[in-house]
Formats: C-alpha cells, sequence, structure tokens
C-alpha cells in the first residue's frame, strides 16, 4: 500500500465525518425549536463539517493550486458564518 493510497483512504473517511456533521445541523435545524438553538445548529457542525469535507479533499487531490484553493474557501467560510449567526440572533432579539 502506498502513501498515496493511505492518504486516498484517510481523505474519505475525514470526507463521510464532514459529511456526518452537515447531516446533524441539517437534522438540528428541522428539529430544535427556536431560533437560537437552531442558529447553533446552523452554524457549528455545519462549518466542522464542510471544513472537515475540505481537508479531505485536500487529502485525495494533493495539489498545490488545489490546496491554495480549499484553503481560501475555509478561510472565508470561517470568516463569513459567524457574522451571520449575529445578525440572525440580532433580528431575533429584535423581533
Amino acid at each position: 500500500m502506498s502513501a498515496g493510497q493511505i492518504a486516498d483512504d484517510i481523505g474519505d473517511v475525514v470526507i463521510l465525518g464532514g459529511a456526518f456533521w452537515s447531516l446533524m445541523g441539517g437534522i438540528g435545524l428541522l428539529r430544535l425549536p427556536d431560533v437560537l438553538t437552531r442558529m447553533h445548529a446552523a452554524t457549528k457542525p455545519q462549518v466542522l463539517g464542510l471544513l472537515m469535507m475540505l481537508l479531505g479533499v485536500a487529502l485525495r487531490l494533493r495539489t498545490a493550486d488545489d490546496i491554495t484553493t480549499l484553503i481560501l474557501v475555509g478561510l472565508f467560510q470561517t470568516w463569513t458564518v459567524p457574522v451571520a449567526a449575529h445578525m440572525v440572533a440580532r433580528a431575533a432579539r429584535r423581533r
């Protein structure tokens, strides 16, 4: 078994883990009772799931151009999700 095959297998497992966390966030959006708990389900597991999927894809692709793009996607996601969650919480509080 080569190092590339091991990286592919680890990438597959990490992608599945990220898909699981994203699924849990989606189920939380449907099942939780109020806006603030739904906001928690929409931000925390979704970002973790996306970052895990990006890590898994980076392990599968392994080229510098692809990894830089994936890093930028992860950074922009982690920068914008807290702002969006803050705006949702602020709107819910005012309502």
